[in-house]
């Protein structure tokens, strides 16, 4: 989708605060789609902080939060995101919400685009809005998630899930990530780069591990490098030149680069080190394979190599990485 037209409505933003909402979390809305303008400096999301019944809630810091509005918020938004919460343990166990929440919950409009961060997708999944749909939710919770709401078609892998009208992040800056995919959704990448620069965050990031792969929605009128990262990150141990992956993506080399940068933020090269190094690191952490074998397989050459570049990016060797972060019991004997 293009930025938005001269007289096009804001697109509102209704956050719930729910009791002991973390304040990292209840802000990243705010921040991130509060810093979206259009070229000529008009707000493209009016974003409302509310709670389920309008009254204030304790936030997991100790201190209280005034919302702006109450359900209604809800009932009106075009987006609503759920933060997480540290004060409804029961809906780890598969609990009912409390019926002020699942009330206010139950006003939103049809076609509403639903978003959960972190824990907040205890929530949706507690009103059954996620059953039978692709999800996430921070790593560590996913063995309570799972057997709490088996009907959700979990993923712990990933930095967010985007499943059209829904959609669901991992936690704390993950659903920073997952903010401006939507921004690069609703309004182009343009919008969603001027947004991060104005966070000073990255404007597009795979995720911190090899395995964390977010699942963003190319934007209808661009070509995108998505599906050839995805690729790229199966076939990693393979030679990978620039050509090759321009190939993949069906692009000159030229369109293939311009388009990698503003959709990662680095080159094409830059991204496949540090992929690389990630996997690298996750070979060393799980396995104990020799240092030649776990550069090779991550596509990195000799051990040589991916000393030097370990060295370079983190100011440690393969080695005494292992030693630091390797597992008691590594898989992956030597072969």
């Amino acid at each position: 989708m293009t930025e938005m037209a001269q007289n096009e409505p804001v697109h509102r933003v209704a956050v719930l605060a729910l009791p002991g909402v973390p304040p990292f979390e209840l802000g990243i809305p705010s921040r991130v789609f509060g810093s979206v303008q259009d070229a000529e400096g008009r707000p493209l999301y009016e974003v409302t902080v509310c709670t389920a019944d309008g009254a204030p809630v304790l936030s997991d810091a100790g201190f209280v939060v005034q919302p702006a509005a109450g359900p209604e918020a809800l009932a009106a938004a075009d987006t609503v995101v759920v933060p997480p919460t540290h004060a409804m343990p029961e809906l780890g166990r598969g609990g009912p919400l409390p019926p002020e929440v699942a009330g206010a919950i139950a006003g939103i409009r049809p076609g509403t685009r639903l978003v959960s961060i972190c824990s907040g997708s205890y929530v949706l999944a507690a009103a059954g809005l996620l059953d039978g749909r692709p999800a996430t939710t921070h790593w560590n919770l996913a063995p309570e998630f799972r057997q709490a709401y088996p009907e959700v078609k979990l993923d712990e892998e990933v930095l967010f899930v985007d499943d059209g009208d829904v959609l669901t992040s991992a936690g704390v800056a993950a659903g920073v990530d997952l903010c401006l995919h939507m921004i690069r959704r609703d309004h182009g990448a343009a919008a969603a780069n001027r947004a991060a620069r104005m966070c000073v965050v990255p404007p597009w990031r795979d995720g911190g591990q090899a395995q964390f792969i977010d699942r963003p929605v190319p934007e209808p009128t661009l070509a995108s490098t998505t599906a050839t990262r995805a690729w790229a990150l199966e076939h990693l141990g393979e030679p990978l030149t620039l050509g090759r992956l321009a190939e993949h993506a069906r692009m000159s080399l030229r369109s293939f680069t311009r388009r990698f940068r503003d959709e990662v933020g680095m080159t094409p090269v830059q991204w496949l080190t540090a992929q690389r190094l990630e996997l690298a690191k996750q070979l060393l952490e799980t396995t104990d394979l020799p240092i030649d074998l776990v550069a090779h397989r991550a596509g990195i050459g000799s051990g040589n190599s991916l000393r030097a570049h370990m060295r370079t990016a983190f100011g440690v060797s393969p080695a005494a990485y292992r030693r630091a972060f390797g597992a008691s019991d590594p898989v992956g004997a030597a072969q």
